[in-house]
């Protein structure tokens, strides 16, 4: 039998957009040396934490039939369990939101969302930068999500300047395609020799150096490009699908959404200046 200690938790793990992404270079272990501006939305996926006595790791819900061993969500709580010498285990549902192979981070947020949360809930105190170390070992992206906070990110990720931002609507349209990361960072086609960024970066002109590649392997991308460039700018994030367009209101980038074909689905998002996962960490924990 399974015992409680605590009441359930439930945490966003909210989706990331790259507002852009440049890649400088390969390393000689395979990394990419890249600079990107990472943003948060307030929408993403929902993870439900139920502290146990037992160490057993569950992890429940949308899993799209990935094993546990394989899911992401488990190897973060495994590895902060190992790391802290933890007692205790957890039951962790998953309610999935975000595209898989989408470019919005899902899987990465879903890592460092349980690594923040359970670093609370089992009580071992690691700072954001030891859970950050750990983080990293698991991907690319999954620091930034610890860090929560809109940032400029150098090295392959890890190394991260917080900026501030206006607020802004984004209309985020998935094109129902899966783009695989490796293959786009893998691939000899892609650009890798973009100059490192100027003291001011903001006058800049800025892209996403994976887009073209993804656009040639993946038309469909290109079509939900085009589709938005009729109402503004159009971006894709990461290494894609998901593409983006940016607007100053909330009723512009519904408007947009509103007139979606069918074969293609999105959402309206608000950015984040500091993650969801953290304001609501924040307000939780400040109460005990």
């Amino acid at each position: 039998m399974t015992h409680i200690l605590k009441p359930p938790f439930t945490l966003i793990a909210p989706a990331k957009l790259n507002l852009f992404l440049h890649i400088n270079g390969r390393r000689d272990d395979g990394y990419h040396e890249l600079e990107t501006l990472f943003t948060f939305l307030e929408f993403g996926d929902d993870l439900t934490f139920t502290v146990t006595h037992e160490p057993d790791i569950n992890v429940i819900g949308d899993t799209n039939g990935i094993t546990l061993t394989d899911n992401l969500i488990y190897k973060a709580a495994r590895l902060l369990q190992q790391h802290c010498g933890c007692q205790q285990g957890a039951t962790i549902e998953l309610l999935k939101r975000l595209p898989m192979g989408g470019g919005v981070g899902g899987g990465s947020s879903d890592a460092a969302t349980t690594l923040l949360a359970l670093n609370k809930l089992w009580e071992c105190d690691l700072s954001l930068e030891e859970l950050a170390k750990l983080g990293v070992t698991l991907g690319a992206d999954v620091p930034v999500f610890i860090n929560g906070h809109t940032a400029i990110a150098h090295g392959i990720g890890e190394q991260l300047e917080n900026v501030e931002l206006p607020q802004s609507w984004f209309c985020v349209i998935h094109p129902g395609e899966h783009v695989s990361t490796a293959k786009i960072f893998t691939h000899p086609d892609l650009k890798r020799d973009t100059p490192k960024l100027k003291v001011d970066w903001q006058t800049e002109n800025l892209g996403n150096d994976c887009e073209p590649l993804v656009k040639k392997l993946c038309p469909e991308v290109e079509k939900v490009l085009q589709w938005l460039l009729k109402y503004a700018p159009s971006k894709m994030t990461g290494t894609g699908a998901c593409c983006f367009a940016e607007f100053s209101t909330q009723a512009q980038a519904q408007q947009v959404l509103a007139q979606l074909p069918d074969k293609w689905t999105g959402f309206v998002a608000s950015s984040a200046t500091l993650s969801p996962a953290h304001k609501a960490l924040n307000a939780h924990f400040a109460m005990k």
